[in-house]
């Protein structure tokens, strides 16, 4: 015997009630959340006052202005949420971040010659500027990694992960990078948290500078430790290559592709896969 059937209006109320109720996983808020829209925004902007009319027209005053209250708008909302944790206000922050720009121009600029130097298939310092996603990601990064270093939490995970999306290069916004740093083609890297990079590095696709492994708490959390590699000045490492833990890395290495690597390598090492097994030396 059929059941009979529901008004859709008493479906909405049935549902519109237990959508009011908390999940076990996700947290209710009170007021609407960061807003990506906005933080594409502000990205954008850094974009375009970080390389001028490469992207657009645009007046300098007006969009340090519009960046500023964009900031200011997304850090409060983070300020009212994560307050024990955030070390000053929202206005502060975003004034900071933009008296930081020029350095992270310089940084940049850094990157641009990095990769340039790096790939003899780039034509010009402005192809760098306008194709590589390795240049994408590093405009997040450095971005994003400023952010975090001022006391912001979330925003610089969702601007790093919008990078991560439209390159396939996951940086973690704490990971620490030097100047004049180089990615070839991009597609799979990964640059876990903990990670500490030098001046002078690059990277090829598919390298991943991850955790060997997880120290766990009693609740079963995997503790937030130093866990992830020191890569020194001037290191190349090549393409799916995994350096996995707190090694260390000498400065003026190369190493191989397709390497599994979990212990640490002296400056000038030269390490490489072998039919046999790995070797370095």
């Amino acid at each position: 015997m059929n059941k009979e059937k529901k008004d859709i209006l008493e479906s909405i109320r049935e549902v519109k009630h237990s959508l009011q109720k908390p999940d076990k996983y996700i947290p209710l808020v009170e007021e609407r959340s960061l807003d990506r829209a906005e933080i594409k925004e502000a990205v954008k902007l850094f974009r375009h006052l970080v390389f001028g009319n490469f992207f657009g027209t645009i007046d300098l005053s007006t969009s340090l202005s519009r960046l500023y209250t964009i900031l200011s708008h997304q850090v409060d909302y983070l300020v009212r949420v994560f307050n024990e944790i955030i070390p000053c206000c929202a206005d502060e922050i975003a004034q900071n971040f933009i008296e930081s720009i020029p350095e992270l121009r310089r940084l940049l600029g850094t990157d641009v010659k990095a990769i340039y130097d790096g790939d003899p298939a780039a034509i010009s310092q402005e192809e760098v500027i306008l194709c590589y996603p390795s240049l994408v990601a590093m405009i997040h990064y450095r971005m994003a990694h400023r952010l975090h270093e001022l006391g912001v939490p979330v925003m610089p995970r969702v601007i790093t992960e919008l990078a991560h999306s439209l390159t396939g290069i996951d940086i973690h916004p704490a990971a620490k990078i030097g100047e004049y740093f180089s990615i070839d083609h991009g597609t799979g890297v990964v640059i876990g948290e903990t990670t500490v990079i030098g001046n002078h590095v690059q990277l090829y696709q598919g390298v991943t500078l991850g955790a060997k492994s997880f120290r766990y708490d009693e609740n079963g959390r995997p503790i937030n430790i130093l866990r992830h590699p020191i890569i020194e000045d001037n290191v190349v490492i090549y393409s799916n290559t995994s350096v996995l833990g707190r090694v260390t890395i000498g400065h003026d290495t190369i190493v191989g592709g397709n390497v599994w690597l979990t212990h640490d390598l002296p400056p000038y090492s030269k390490y490489f896969q072998t039919k046999e097994s790995e070797d370095w030396r």
